[in-house]
């Protein structure tokens, strides 16, 4: 949860987002509404970044996707946890669609409108067995089968347009993965979406080779 403190409580603004960014005249726009209160993925933020993180950290900026640039300025936590559950910020209203002026913002997030976003499933699908080929590998091939081969986000929040989905429509989630809206129980107050393929995160990549 992300506020922007110098946005005001009760505005909304619909800014317009590209359905395919490298050819927007062919596939057109969409409206996306921007307010205070925004959510992001936990992912994007971390307390104390390494060198190479170019998402938001405190003290530092951010572009949110086809919208503002944003500076973090604040961090709220659970006094009995110590789990993040608010970020503070403020925006700059000249970066809309126009760099900030004497300064490099290196990232890019995606985000939602807290109030204006949309309950969605997403079922994200992993190879079934732990191993390529279960036949050929000793013992019974129920002993390969991968216990995390489906996960299940039960409430996460997407853009308030895919309540027009269809069932079978596909979508590339920016940054995320492709996915397909589920054919037997995808519903328009609360759409599901299976994950396709993944898309490459280059953050991740670096993690796991350790160059950070």
């Amino acid at each position: 949860r992300v506020v922007i403190e110098n946005f005001p409580e009760e505005r909304t603004e619909e800014l317009e987002a590209p359905n395919f960014p490298d050819d927007p005249p062919r596939m057109g726009y969409r409206k996306v509404p921007f307010s205070r209160v925004l959510y992001i993925e936990r992912d994007d933020f971390l307390e104390d970044p390494p060198r190479k993180f170019h998402r938001l950290a405190p003290g530092r900026e951010v572009r949110l996707r086809f919208a503002y640039v944003i500076r973090c300025t604040g961090v709220a936590k659970d006094e009995r946890t110590g789990e993040i559950v608010e970020l503070r910020c403020s925006y700059d209203p000249a970066t809309l669609g126009a760099p900030p002026e004497g300064r490099r913002v290196p990232g890019t997030i995606h985000w939602v409108s807290a109030k204006h976003s949309l309950p969605v499933e997403l079922r994200l699908y992993d190879r079934l067995f732990t191993v390529p080929n279960p036949a050929g590998s000793e013992g019974d091939y129920k002993s390969y089968l991968n216990p995390n081969s489906l996960e299940v986000l039960g409430d996460a929040r997407a853009e308030p347009s895919l309540a027009e989905v269809r069932p079978g429509d596909r979508f590339q989630f920016e940054r995320k993965a492709f996915y397909i809206a589920d054919l037997r129980e995808s519903r328009q107050e609360k759409p599901v979406f299976n994950r396709i393929v993944s898309l490459r995160d280059t953050w991740a990549k670096m993690l796991s080779a350790g160059d950070v």
